[in-house]
């Protein structure tokens, strides 16, 4: 799990400090590795690493809210670190809970998919109960936030004494970025403040209603809340109701049911509270600190800036349908049958979000199941007629299927009837691809063809989203990818490991995301890109498939904002410069 004793068999290094003087310079921390040179974070163990006066000036500062970082599956095991810390009662809460996402998302620093911890301290549902419990990849220690002051302390002190800091909100996260080996958490689930504005009066020209939204907030708690005003608004958040909205879900772009209708949630943002890596609270908006402001819309998360709060844009509710659709093994167990059905409804991406439609769907070998259609403005009547396409060519090909239609006064109720949790505890690498209009435009057959290429390889499946961001905001300026605005398909690929996986077999699952999965959805649609919050860590030409033309302008500006890598979350903006060695434990800069 934690490979102390490998480091020094593997990567053979020389780690020396500045004798200059008797203490320890923060920001000295050079190995050699290979005979490449690295300046790296500090961590426990090395000269550098704080020592116990300063973690525990820290805590002063933050009203005792630093702790030492325990797993949650630790009290399903004898010890952790020497601790005796087996409670049955604790264990039988962890084993309920472990798959349940609100519970995930409400921790200190658990993710919800495990395969960037590196499995450590599993619980006896997932795991082997005679195995050691280790710490892994998760944090050292971790601050539970509860004001500003607390984000800025914690900011402070990972810069002042190099430490690796990790910003953590929900741990809603395919990509590893909420935790980072031998790193400081700051946790900023518990900023919950929610502020309705009836009239924005603030800069950038938007008249319209807004909303004031704490970094913790989550987008069920949001459109519940939206719900409740007079008049009832709606929001643009994601489609899983557990996703943390005001950080790294917006500073990625952040797609989701109303972002067809609306525009991606980057695209809502009319103001940011923020901390910066200096330590300074600072305003971003189309007034202060514009060129912050572009780059925090879409320009990726733990980047740039700490997100205290941010404004985004609210909009009337309105009457809305969904329609339920699958096909499988109960409809055919036709191979051919299946893909001609599912080729009827992907090659109509296009038609769907020209009407201003999401669809979300999770396509298996032999199963599909589009859960669901989303019809903003509309009646059933109304989707029937969008939908007969699909349902036209279904019946010419004599592709069996069940559609179920339903009508809703408001989207509020079409998301709490259609749209559930997902679970925790995969063990799973993603990757994915955003398809655009116009590469289905022209290779509507290919790219269906790619996609059951990528699930052959697979041998699992995708989740799907028909999202077309540029439908309802064609034109925006800021930091996400200008392919979004010719969107249309958007897949998460996915290829599953066992939990004992080697790692060699790590490395295999990679060569196979990247080289059989993905490769045929990335060729099949060559005016396509990747998404920063939902790609894989390996994408090759990150830097342009997940921003495009965007990028020599973020990479400008993550020199200017935080000099000294302050922020880091792998393959955004600026991470060329720095590399994780040793298994995926220690931070390093290049030099």
């Amino acid at each position: 799990m934690r490979p102390f004793s490998q480091f020094s068999l593997v990567f053979p290094f020389l780690c020396f400090l500045s004798s200059a003087s008797a203490e320890p310079q923060a920001d000295i921390n050079v190995l050699v590795s290979s005979g490449r040179h690295y300046s790296c974070k500090c961590y426990p163990g090395d000269r550098c690493w704080p020592s116990t006066s300063k973690w525990a000036t820290l805590n002063a500062t933050v009203s005792r809210k630093l702790k030492k970082v325990i797993p949650d599956g630790a009290v399903c095991y004898d010890s952790f670190k020497g601790i005796s810390t087996f409670n049955a009662t604790a264990c039988a809460e962890v084993n309920q809970n472990y798959f349940g996402e609100q519970w995930t998302t409400d921790r200190d620093v658990t993710n919800l998919w495990i395969y960037w911890t590196n499995n450590t301290c599993l619980p006896p549902v997932a795991g082997n109960t005679s195995a050691t419990c280790t710490l892994g990849y998760y944090p050292e220690l971790v601050i539970r936030a509860m004001t500003k002051q607390d984000i800025k302390a914690s900011i402070d002190f990972a810069r002042e004494n190099n430490v690796r800091l990790v910003i953590r909100n929900t741990g809603h996260d395919f990509m590893g970025r909420s935790t980072g080996f031998g790193s400081l958490a700051v946790n900023t689930h518990s900023f919950k403040d929610v502020e309705f504005i009836k009239k924005y009066t603030g800069p950038g020209g938007w008249k319209g209603g807004a909303v004031k939204v704490g970094a913790g907030i989550q987008g069920r708690e949001l459109l519940r809340l939206a719900y409740q005003q007079n008049p009832r608004v709606a929001i643009v958040t994601g489609e899983c109701p557990t996703v943390g909205f005001a950080g790294g879900y917006i500073q990625g772009g952040g797609h989701g049911p109303l972002a067809t209708l609306h525009g991606l949630a980057a695209d809502q943002a009319l103001s940011f509270e923020v901390v910066t890596a200096d330590g300074v609270f600072r305003t971003a908006n189309a007034k202060e600190n514009p060129d912050l402001f572009w780059a925090l819309r879409g320009g990726g998360p733990s980047t740039f800036a700490a997100i205290v709060s941010v404004t985004v844009k609210t909009f009337p509710e309105t009457p809305s349908a969904g329609a339920i659709f699958r096909i499988n093994a109960t409809h055919t167990n036709d191979t051919e049958i299946f893909w001609k059905g599912f080729r009827a409804f992907h090659n109509l991406a296009n038609h769907y979000v020209d009407n201003g439609m999401f669809v979300y769907y999770e396509l298996f070998s032999g199963s599909l199941n589009v859960q669901p259609f989303v019809g903003p403005n509309m009646d059933v009547a109304k989707l029937k007629q969008v939908l007969k396409p699909l349902i036209d060519q279904l019946d010419r090909d004599k592709v069996p299927y069940d559609i179920v239609y339903k009508d809703y006064p408001d989207f509020f109720s079409l998301y709490i009837d259609l749209f559930a949790d997902e679970g925790a505890g995969a063990n799973v690498l993603a990757g994915g691809r955003l398809v655009s209009k116009t590469d289905i435009a022209k290779n509507a057959n290919g790219v269906v063809d790619a996609i059951r290429q990528s699930i052959t390889a697979s041998q699992g499946g995708i989740v799907g989203h028909i999202v077309g961001p540029g439908y309802g905001a064609p034109v925006v300026d800021n930091a996400v990818n200008p392919v979004w605005r010719d969107g249309a398909s958007f897949s998460i690929t996915l290829v599953i490991l066992p939990l004992n996986a080697s790692l060699a077999e790590k490395a295999e699952g990679q060569r196979l995301l990247t080289d059989e999965v993905d490769k045929p959805l990335r060729d099949a649609s060559p005016h396509g890109a990747a998404y920063v919050n939902e790609g894989n860590l390996e994408e090759p030409n990150w830097q342009n498939a997940f921003w495009g033309t965007n990028y020599p302008r973020l990479s400008l500006l993550k020199k200017t904002w935080d000099p000294k890598g302050v922020f880091y979350a792998r393959t955004t903006p600026g991470s060329e410069d720095w590399e994780v060695i040793d298994y995926g434990t220690r931070l390093c800069r290049r030099l």
